[in-house]
């Protein structure tokens, strides 16, 4: 098997080094080989500020009670983020600005916009993610990613680059030309669903395709059969060591 060429992106900044999407889950995918890039979640809160957590309802993500858009910023940030086993741990939330401020340059920051079963809440926090990268020079690294078809529409209309994630594989021509009459640059689809049909699709409308998260080596390995353009996994760099070592020879 050839080299692996396809990239790999942390998922929840790689969420099997600590709690997901904080600083001590990004500090050890950074410590690392060089990654393609970094995901992250990003939720509005009820001040308009945007914070990192997987999830708008706060309890299964945070020490915090309560819709992330009916706290405060304040209210949010002074939680505690949840372990596997929902746990409380000493990592608090982090700010957009602060994740973006964490990611060396040149490394790619995918934010997933969560807004559960919202089309306004999901579009006025793009809208707000627009604002905050209107003003910061690395604004053009980031790419907006979400389940939302809402979400990629309203970054697309403010000139940012989107991912569409899916979890169907239906009618492959016809998401494709959804996905390129949008101007988005590409999907991202659950690795259970990459198939030659879908792949081909999208890949014919000039689209660019990423996985969702891909943490076995075998798995991986069938998906790299369809390469796309990157794989995201919640640990890269074991990920990357598992699957050389697979590709060396028998001794």
């Amino acid at each position: 098997m050839a080299a692996m060429q396809t990239r790999l992106i942390a998922h929840r900044c790689g969420r099997a080094y600590g709690p997901d999407c904080s600083a001590r889950a990004l500090a050890a995918a950074l410590a690392g080989r060089p990654l393609a890039g970094v995901e992250g979640d990003v939720c509005i809160t009820r001040d308009g500020a945007l914070v990192c957590v997987h999830d708008t309802y706060l309890p299964l993500a945070t020490t915090v009670t309560g819709w992330a858009h009916e706290r405060s910023a304040a209210e949010v940030l002074a939680g505690r983020l949840l372990d596997g086993f929902g746990r409380a741990t000493g990592e608090r939330p982090l700010l957009v600005e602060e994740l973006l401020d964490l990611v060396p340059p040149g490394v790619m920051v995918q934010l997933d916009v969560k807004a559960h079963a919202d089309e306004r809440l999901a579009r006025r926090t793009v809208s707000a993610l627009a604002a905050l990268l209107a003003r910061r020079a690395d604004g053009g690294r980031v790419e907006v990613l979400s389940f939302h078809g809402a979400a990629v529409e309203q970054a697309i209309a403010h000139g940012l680059a989107a991912r569409l994630v899916i979890w169907a594989d239906y009618a492959p021509a016809v998401l494709a030309r959804w996905v390129a009459d949008r101007a988005l640059r590409g999907v991202c689809i659950e690795h259970f669903l990459l198939d030659r049909p879908i792949v081909a699709a999208l890949r014919d409308a000039g689209l660019s395709v990423t996985t969702g998260t891909v943490n076995d080596a075998v798995i991986a390995e069938r998906v790299l059969a369809h390469a796309p353009d990157a794989i995201t996994s919640d640990r890269p760099h074991e990920l990357a060591v598992e699957l050389a070592a697979r590709r060396r020879p028998a001794a």
